[in-house]
């Protein structure tokens, strides 16, 4: 199998250096077994949008060095790469999905929700759905909708354990149905969710190998569970440890520039900041020697100065 992997930021606002470390340790990760390096922009929430923004992240990312061969600005066999333009193929996979009887219309807010729920709050999930809206009846969704009401669409989640081995993190296990329950897959308001055009678009675009940030680790289980309701084979994951402040904090403005074009803008050499991020990894950037069980587990702290620390 040709490998093939990708980075997809969301264009609202600068590149973050979390985010740039995160996608110089895919670009490595793909460039060390010899595949394909594919920019997937996820922008399907047009309130959260920025204008401009895809076009400087994506010039942070080139004065950094990563290179793709298939994205929004070169093409390629599997255009487009923007998710904005790529609704149809949500719908045929909500279609999919709802002709094997997988997903439900739910009339719930999220406030009903965290009323009735028992749970604490577990993600971005929220607490656990409870299920209300699984097995309403034709009339019961017929007297929601009449109150205007409009729903979302839910994944029936199967019971029983997930479980994968993660290439940093190691085996990982979480029951879906106990955690998260039924989970959104498009919005009241038609937005599709993550969850779902995320594993749409990493079949379809053939990705063998997802590298992203250990804040999307909760929601991999959920994600394997699209992927087999799918027909579709799971890609190899990797989470990494997320970038944080000198105080082990989230990282924020207080700390210094947080974004690669603010560093740029105050002249700092764009190969250093590549240096000092492959180090905070625990790697040399160098392909021919890069092994993911080298990158360092757990945050790493982002210095000012710039200097770095597990």
């Amino acid at each position: 199998m040709d490998v093939r992997g990708r980075f997809a930021p969301s264009p609202t606002g600068e590149l973050h250096v979390g985010n740039a470390r995160t996608a110089l340790l895919a670009w490595l990760q793909v460039r060390a077994l010899g595949g394909k390096f594919v920019m997937r922009v996820e922008d399907l929430d047009p309130a959260r949008a920025v204008k401009g923004s895809m076009e400087r992240q994506l010039h942070a990312l080139e004065a950094l060095g990563i290179d793709w061969d298939e994205g929004p600005d070169v093409g390629g066999p599997f255009a487009p790469y923007v998710q904005s333009e790529r609704v149809e193929i949500y719908r045929n996979a909500i279609a999919k999905l709802g002709d094997a009887g997988r997903i439900y219309p739910c009339y719930c807010s999220r406030a009903e929700i965290a009323r009735i729920a028992h749970a604490p709050h577990v993600g971005d999930e929220g607490p656990r759905y409870p299920g209300t809206c699984r097995d309403l009846s034709d009339a019961e969704r017929k007297q929601r909708e009449a109150s205007g009401r409009k729903p979302s669409l839910r994944f029936r989640v199967q019971p029983g354990d997930v479980s994968f081995v993660d290439l940093v993190a190691g085996r990982t296990t979480q029951n879906v149905d106990e955690v998260v329950g039924d989970f959104v897959v498009q919005r009241a308001d038609g937005v599709f969710a993550y969850q779902l055009a995320v594993v749409v678009d990493d079949e379809a675009m053939g990705i063998t190998h997802v590298l992203r940030g250990d804040d999307l680790l909760a929601s991999t289980p959920r994600q394997i569970q699209l992927y087999q309701a799918l027909g579709a084979t799971p890609p190899e994951f990797a989470h990494v440890g997320l970038v944080v402040g000198p105080t082990g904090e989230r990282l924020s403005k207080r700390d210094g520039p947080v974004s690669v074009s603010a560093l740029l803008d105050q002249g700092a050499d764009p190969n250093r900041i590549r240096r000092e991020l492959f180090a905070m990894s625990g790697v040399s950037g160098e392909a021919a020697s890069f092994r993911i069980d080298q990158v360092v587990r757990g945050p790493v702290r982002w210095h000012p100065d710039g200097g770095t620390s597990p």
